[in-house]
This record gives C-alpha cells, sequence and structure tokens, in this order.
C-alpha cells in the first residue's frame, strides 16, 4: 500500500522546483533578475514599471513557489526519525518558506507603487527620492535580511536535517548532492560582504538543490519507501521502515 503523505511530499518537491526554476529563468528574462539589483534604485524601480503587469506576477509565481516548502516541511515529519527530528525538520522547512514568501511578496505587493511615483514625471524630487529610499529599505530589510539570509541559512538547515535524519536514503547521490547543495548555498551569505565568487556559488547551490529535490520527490513518488511510522514501546520510540527497499 502506498503511502500518500510520502508521496504527496514528494509531488510537492518536484513542483516547488519546477516552478521556481520556471519562474526565476522568466525573470532573468523579462527583468534581468538578480541582476538588475546591481544597478542604482531608481533604475530598478523604472525597469520594474515599464513591464509591471508581467513582472509582478512572475514574482508571484516565485513566491508561490517557496509557498510550496511549508507544506512540504509539515508532511516530511513522515520521513525522518525521531520526535527531535521532526520537530527540527518541520520548523525549519516551515520558517524557510514563510521568510522567502514575505521578501519575495514585497515586489508584487509594495514596490508597484513606489515604481509608479519614481516613473511619474509630475512627480516631485522629493516624493521620488523617499520611493527611492524605501526601496532600498524594503531591499536590504525584506529581500536581504529576511528573504536571503534567513531564507539561506534555514533552507541549508532543514536540509542538513533530512540528510541525517531520513529513514532510508533513496540513494548514494541523496547525502553528498544534499550537504553540499546545503554548503553553497549558504555562500550567499557572503556575497553582501564583497566576497567574490559568493554569488555564483549561491546560484549553483539552488540548482543543485533543485535537482536534489526533484530526484528526492520522484523517488518518494514512484517508490513511497523512505518513510516511517513512530511505533512507542514504552518510553522509547522505535522508527519502523514500511515500504519497498531503497536503493543503496
Amino acid at each position: 500500500m502506498r503511502n500518500r503523505p510520502v508521496q504527496t511530499a514528494g509531488g510537492l518537491m518536484i513542483a516547488g522546483a519546477l516552478l521556481a526554476n520556471v519562474a526565476f529563468v522568466l525573470l532573468g528574462s523579462s527583468f534581468d533578475y538578480p541582476d538588475v539589483l546591481r544597478e542604482p534604485a531608481g533604475d530598478v524601480l523604472r525597469a520594474f514599471h515599464r513591464d509591471a503587469g508581467q513582472i509582478a506576477p512572475l514574482f508571484v509565481m516565485l513566491a508561490a513557489a517557496s509557498a510550496i516548502l511549508i507544506p512540504t516541511a509539515w508532511l516530511s515529519r513522515h520521513l525522518v526519525v525521531g520526535r527531535r527530528a521532526r520537530r527540527v525538520v518541520v520548523a525549519t522547512g516551515v520558517a524557510a518558506g514563510v521568510v522567502q514568501v514575505v521578501g519575495l511578496l514585497r515586489w508584487p505587493v509594495l514596490v508597484p507603487h513606489l515604481a509608479d511615483i519614481v516613473s511619474d514625471p509630475a512627480a516631485t524630487s522629493a516624493a521620488k527620492a523617499d520611493a527611492i529610499d524605501t526601496f532600498q529599505v524594503l531591499h536590504t530589510v525584506l529581500g536581504g535580511v529576511v528573504g536571503e539570509a534567513l531564507g539561506y541559512v534555514l533552507t541549508a538547515v532543514w536540509t542538513i536535517a533530512m540528510v541525517r535524519n531520513v529513514a532510508r536514503r533513496p540513494g548514494r547521490w541523496f547525502a553528498p548532492l544534499g550537504y553540499a547543495s546545503a554548503a553553497l548555498i549558504v555562500t550567499g551569505l557572503l556575497e553582501p560582504l564583497g566576497v567574490g565568487g559568493a554569488g555564483l556559488a549561491n546560484f549553483v547551490g539552488y540548482l543543485a538543490w533543485s535537482g536534489w529535490m526533484i530526484a528526492f520527490g520522484t523517488s518518494l513518488v514512484r517508490h513511497g519507501a523512505t518513510r516511517t511510522t513512530a511505533v512507542v514501546v514504552g518510553p522509547t520510540e522505535v522508527p519502523l521502515v514500511v515500504g519497498a527497499p531503497a536503493h543503496a
């Protein structure tokens, strides 16, 4: 018998990774994202304004992809052994999804109004300056601190917790790819410090993480093998692995 929560978690892993990459590619082609963020704030807002009708929905799509991690983390408690491990997996995964959603939704919710002001010929210089200052604060707090820094750390911790505590690993690739992608993702913390190559390493890390999620999710959907049921025997909790044997 298939384990429906496990297969659902696998499907969500695949969907989230694919949706995020599609949105990222489309944002790169329509908005030059994320390279556009290196431009002056006023130029970023004017570029957003020129095609806001297409750019804003793409950020909603990217936020939706991040939001998929929330139910994925909740369902992933079925995949790991131990009460403490389950708490860590759920808490870090849900938090990772939430902070990234909060950071990304500033684009479709808050940025359009600021872009309208900066692009309005009738707006005063003071109004435009205020809009640019507000954008920079939002970019630093919601983007840099909440969405990126916290998102990097929480995503990496969730990934490591999954690798360390999953009941059965679906293949030999699982741990090396998971650990490597987590390590590369957190290098994004070094980019604001001017460390060369940090941004590229972070990008490669997310590509590797997407591959890890898709491969892991595919295994769960096809085999439903990596799952546990907690059997309480007295004061102890014994994991009972159910399903077809995973590949070595």
